[in-house]
């Protein structure tokens, strides 16, 4: 082979060469221009995802809201309106008048069934406060049992209504329910606390008791015989128990990443 071929192969060897050369580093400039975007763009949770993280915001907020968060100051709630015709409906007040201190689940509530259950069900502790009408005819006592998961207040609350805490009409009926927090201030001696309505709902990972009856030291009569007292201890106790619910257990929005680098 003369000197001429010799040198025009090596010319086209080193053309190849440097072609080759150029189409990875190419290759490579793109694949890191790629990486930097992934790296700057916003991160996209997944579904399963955004969901742990919104159950983990709501398991926590019973530790990071103060008291009076959970507990308002007051409430309000109306009366139905077979009760009480009126547009718009008059806005009655709930009052807060004592928060107790955070207790076991099983010491806040009466009856060992229940408080055997919350045990079962892995129940962390119990947070009550109680009200009172603005009139101070009816008391309430409200309490927030810490589950696990809301898979676990679900069913504790299903669970419950079988040891009587669903609503009944006669206080006679009512054998287990919120242990109630009484009143300790001048007017204490006001709140006989004749209960007659108990009641729970879930929120999430937490389950909401009330018991709620007669404040006023009249004689325990039966709310079927007493279609307004009925209505309002009801409306009064269920206001109380979902602004509670709602405080507590309500989805957070969906979280995001803000889209900076390590985001």
């Amino acid at each position: 082979m003369s000197d001429d071929h010799l040198r025009a192969d090596r010319s086209g060897l080193r053309r190849i060469a440097a072609v080759a050369a150029l189409i990875l580093g190419v290759i490579g400039l793109v694949v890191s221009a790629a990486g930097l975007v992934i790296a700057v763009l916003p991160r996209h949770f997944s579904a399963g995802q955004q969901k742990a993280i919104m159950d983990w915001e709501v398991s926590g907020r019973w530790r990071e809201l103060p008291a009076g968060k959970i507990f308002p100051s007051t409430v309000g709630y109306t009366l139905p309106g077979t009760v009480v015709a009126q547009d718009p409906p008059l806005v009655l007040r709930a009052v807060r008048v004592t928060i107790a201190p955070q207790t076991r689940c099983d010491a806040g509530v009466s009856g060992a069934a229940a408080a055997g259950l919350l045990n079962r069900d892995g129940c962390e502790t119990m947070l009550r406060a109680t009200y009172v009408d603005q009139t101070m005819s009816f008391v309430m006592t409200v309490a927030v049992a810490v589950l696990p998961s809301s898979g676990a207040a679900s069913a504790a609350s299903g669970r419950l209504s079988g040891t009587q805490l669903a609503p009944v009409l006669d206080a006679s009926e009512i054998g287990t329910g919120v242990r109630t927090v009484r009143y300790t201030g001048a007017d204490g001696a006001l709140y006989d606390y004749s209960k007659q309505v108990s009641a729970t709902l879930a929120a999430g990972p937490y389950l909401v008791l009330y018991a709620a009856g007669y404040a006023d030291g009249r004689p325990r009569v039966p709310l079927a015989n007493d279609s307004y007292s009925q209505a309002e201890i009801t409306s009064l106790a269920h206001g109380v128990a979902t602004t509670v619910a709602d405080s507590l257990g309500s989805a957070p929005a969906p979280p995001h990443c803000p889209g900076s680098p390590g985001c």
